[in-house]
């Protein structure tokens, strides 16, 4: 077919060993949360120095289970409620897929009040490094969306347009591609410029409320071109389940931005 590229043949697993196997998809989770983590102790101890490594250490635990929690129940709850509810043990076979960003960000978003009233850290000070580094793991979990063949995109002619197993014999747009790039690539550097070129972090909800508004306008944009879930299908004036859950962030984001005022840098150890 003229103008479109083979999609790879990827096997989803990186390895078998009998009955037990190891998928992408998870690897992409280790990676994003263990980069992350290491992205945000650079941070900690870069000025301005506002927070405690080892507070950044021990919030690895709770950011993975609000990931994995807030992301499972986020999915169930906004796209799969249907069936979930008619099979509950279907919510802890998570081999089978099914995570949703905007529950995996409230998720965290739990964890990390939780874990600053506990340790009496400042919060924005903390979600604005945490911020900084949660585009790794979008990154990450875009490319292994990829490489599973999900998620894919609108029927296209665009040259780079490919033919997923999954997804019938259109060509479609590579959306997890322009995903990954926009909200991995496009809100690390975002990020990247707010704190080296802006000094944003001695503002605290700056750099998050940035983040929360690129994830509401990149979602949106690549919305346009990504295949809706199809047991929801488009939703009010055509908008998706993506976009509409975009809304609250870019309402929080403005506020964060809004709210922020500078604040004397701490030195701790």
């Amino acid at each position: 077919m003229i103008g479109v590229i083979p999609y790879p043949a990827f096997d989803p697993f990186v390895f078998h060993i009998g009955w037990f196997g190891i998928r992408w998809y998870a690897i992409a989770y280790i990676a994003g949360l263990l980069l992350g983590w290491r992205y945000c102790l650079y941070l900690a101890k870069r000025p301005p120095t506002l927070l405690k490594t080892i507070d950044v250490d021990d919030f690895l635990t709770w950011a993975t289970l609000g990931v994995v929690l807030g992301g499972r129940i986020g999915y169930v709850l906004f796209y799969q409620f249907d069936l979930y509810s008619t099979d509950p043990l279907e919510i802890v076979r998570l081999w089978h897929g099914g995570m949703s960003f905007h529950g995996g960000c409230a998720g965290v978003t739990i964890a990390m009040i939780l874990f600053c009233r506990k340790r009496g850290i400042p919060l924005f000070a903390f979600s604005d490094i945490v911020a900084s580094a949660v585009p790794l793991g979008l990154f990450f979990g875009r490319l292994a969306n990829f490489v599973n063949g999900e998620l894919w995109g609108r029927p296209t002619d665009v040259p780079w347009a490919m033919v997923f197993p999954n997804g019938g014999p259109e060509p479609r747009h590579p959306s997890q591609l322009y995903e990954a790039g926009l909200e991995g690539i496009g809100l690390f550097v975002i990020a990247l410029v707010l704190d080296r070129a802006f000094e944003a972090r001695v503002r605290p909800g700056v750099i998050t409320g940035a983040f929360l508004i690129g994830y509401a306008a990149a979602r949106t944009v690549s919305e346009l071109f990504r295949e809706p879930d199809k047991q929801l299908g488009f939703l009010i004036f055509g908008t998706t389940m993506g976009q509409l859950l975009s809304i609250p962030l870019l309402l929080g984001g403005i506020w964060l931005i809004l709210r922020a005022k500078p604040v004397a840098t701490t030195v701790t150890a």
